[in-house]
């Protein structure tokens, strides 16, 4: 007896998917035809709860559940550039997805604060203008580089890094990270770092007196974007 390979692969298909989201086969199939139901929220499985839920829960789906204005969004502005971000707080469906999307603009001479995030890699894409790079991972890599249009970064969670803008013109980078959490809730600035550290501290790490430091203002947070002088 022949067999079909296309139906056999769909089934397996179809059952791996039953399976990932508990779901019977039942429910995936009527008539050989996909379903998908809005109307209730469906229990969480340990699989969704580890990679995230699909279902939005009911309250929370409308037309356009998964279509959302980034560039209509309050802008962070800051002296030297601005940033919009898509996180939990204002587009619901990342909410458990671990998610979250930044555009940033950095003007002539603006500098996205050196830091890490104790909890979230990030992928930078360049869309405008060119990014100037500095990123030391914990595998002792330390890389400059140059970021031009449709050029890719990836900061590795935990790295700490930096990029700025050298140009002529603004510079607008596309930031993707693995945190469903705002930006000012996963991010660790130098500024915030270095300035709560002692004198005495800081003038045995770089070799110079401590009166060197005291000038330095205490920082309770995550500068964000600044501007070179």
């Amino acid at each position: 007896m022949s067999i079909n390979r296309r139906k056999v692969l769909g089934g397996a298909g179809i059952a791996g998917v039953s399976a990932a989201t508990g779901a019977g086969v039942d429910r995936l199939i009527s008539d050989g035809t996909p379903g998908y139901r809005t109307d209730k929220v469906e229990p969480v499985t340990e699989d969704a709860a580890h990679f995230g839920n699909p279902r939005l829960p009911s309250e929370l789906i409308t037309s356009q559940s998964h279509l959302f204005p980034l560039g209509a969004q309050p802008v962070n502005k800051y002296d030297g550039g601005s940033f919009q971000q898509a996180s939990e707080d204002n587009f619901p469906i990342l909410k458990g997805q671990e998610a979250s999307v930044l555009l940033l603009t950095l003007q002539p001479g603006g500098i996205r604060e050196p830091h890490w995030h104790p909890s979230a890699w990030e992928l930078n894409m360049v869309i405008k203008g060119v990014a100037a790079w500095v990123v030391i991972d914990g595998n002792g890599n330390h890389e400059s580089f140059d970021q031009h249009v449709n050029d890719i970064v990836f900061a590795p969670q935990g790295s700490f890094h930096y990029f700025e803008n050298r140009g002529p013109d603004d510079m607008t980078i596309l930031i993707i990270q693995n945190t469903s959490a705002p930006e000012d809730k996963d991010n660790i600035g130098i500024g915030e770092s270095l300035s709560r550290l002692p004198p005495r501290v800081l003038s045995a790490v770089f070799g110079v007196p401590a009166d060197t430091f005291k000038p330095f203002k205490k920082i309770d947070a995550a500068v964000t974007i600044l501007r070179s002088p």
